[in-house]
C-alpha cells in the first residue's frame, strides 16, 4: 500500500480548517489545483471520499475527521522531531516531556528536578502542571513522557511506579475555633466553610468522597485553581482549606496561618509515576525516570 506523505497530510489539514481548497491552497502557498489533484489521491488511497464538497466548501466525511485527527497528530509530531533535532544540535543532549499535577509541582519536583539536571547537564525537560485525569490521557496518548499523579486508578494497562508520600492538613485562621487542635479528623471540619480547589481535581474528589461516605455535605463557599489562592482565601476568613503539609506550611509561615494534621488514613496519599512503556522511553526519560523512582 502506498504511504500518506507529509505534504498530503499538511494540505488535507490546510483545508478542512479554511473550508476551501483555494482558501487551504492560499495558506499553503501553493496552486489549487495541485492542492485538488493531492486529495484525489489521498481518497484513491483509502478508496472513500474524505471530504463533502458544496457550494459552500468543503468539510471532512467521518473517515476526514478521523484522517484529520491522526494528520494533525502527526504534524505535531514532526515538528516536535525538527525542534528536539535543533536543541541537539545546539548541545542539549535529551528532551523529556513530564506532566505533573499541583501537589507534585510544588512539593516535590523542584529539588528532585534540580538534582536530576545537575547531574545531567545537557538534558531539557518540559514540565506542565496539569489536573491528574488529564495526566493519565496525555500519557495514554503519548503526548507526555512521565506523568505524576496521585491517583493511580484507571491506569488502562499503563505502567505505574510509587514516587513519594504527601500528607493532608487542614488550614485555618488563628481565631479559628479549631485553631487550636493539633490534629483531626476530616469530619470535625465540616461543620465550617470550605475553600475548595478545581472540581476536575484529584483532591477535590477525595473531599467530596470522603465527606459523602461520613453521611456529610462539604459547604463550599469558593472554589480556586491553585495552592496559594486557596491559602490566600482562607487568610480573609472564606473558609478552611485542605493542603499538603509541604504546601500548609510555606503559606502558613508567611500568613500566620494554623496546620492543623488530618488524622483520616486516605489523608496519606501516594504519588505516583505513570508510562506508557519504560522500555520504549526515550533515554533521557529513562534516566529521569530512574532517578525519581530511585
Amino acid at each position: 500500500m502506498k504511504r500518506v506523505d507529509l505534504v498530503s497530510m499538511q494540505l488535507f489539514v490546510a483545508v478542512c480548517e479554511t473550508g476551501a481548497i483555494a482558501k487551504g491552497a492560499e495558506r499553503e502557498h501553493i496552486v489549487a489545483s495541485a492542492v485538488s489533484k493531492r486529495l484525489v489521491e489521498l481518497e484513491q488511497l483509502f478508496g472513500l471520499p474524505l471530504l463533502e464538497r458544496g457550494a459552500r466548501g468543503v468539510k471532512p466525511t467521518a473517515a476526514g475527521e478521523a484522517l484529520l485527527f491522526h494528520a494533525r497528530s502527526v504534524l505535531r509530531s514532526v515538528d516536535l522531531l525538527h525542534a528536539e533535532m535543533s536543541e541537539y544540535a545546539q548541545g542539549v543532549r535529551g528532551h523529556v516531556r513530564m506532566h505533573a499535577n499541583i501537589s507534585a509541582v510544588v512539593e516535590f519536583l523542584p529539588e528532585d528536578l534540580r538534582a536530576f539536571m545537575t547531574a545531567n547537564e545537557g538534558i531539557k525537560i518540559d514540565l506542565q502542571e496539569h489536573l491528574s485525569t488529564d495526566i493519565l490521557r496525555a500519557v495514554r496518548e503519548g503526548r507526555t513522557d512521565l506523568g505524576v499523579v496521585s491517583d493511580a486508578g484507571e491506569l488502562d494497562g499503563l505502567e505505574c511506579y510509587p514516587y513519594r508520600c504527601d500528607q493532608l492538613v487542614l488550614l485555618v485562621r488563628p481565631d479559628h475555633p479549631l485553631a487550636a487542635m493539633e490534629e483531626t479528623g476530616y469530619v470535625a471540619s465540616l461543620a465550617y466553610d470550605h475553600v475548595g480547589l478545581s472540581q476536575n481535581s484529584a483532591l477535590f474528589t477525595l473531599l467530596e468522597n470522603a465527606a459523602a461516605e461520613a453521611g456529610m455535605v462539604r459547604r463550599l463557599r469558593i472554589h480556586v485553581t491553585s495552592f496559594d489562592a486557596l491559602c490566600r482565601m482562607v487568610d480573609v476568613g472564606l473558609g478552611v482549606g485542605v493542603v499538603p503539609e509541604r504546601v500548609g506550611r510555606f503559606f502558613a509561615s508567611a500568613l500566620g496561618l494554623r496546620l492543623i494534621r488530618l488524622t483520616d488514613k486516605w489523608a496519606t496519599r501516594q504519588l505516583h509515576i505513570v508510562v506508557r512503556d519504560a522500555a520504549y522511553l526515550p533515554v533521557a526519560a529513562r534516566l529521569l525516570l530512574s532517578h525519581l523512582t530511585a
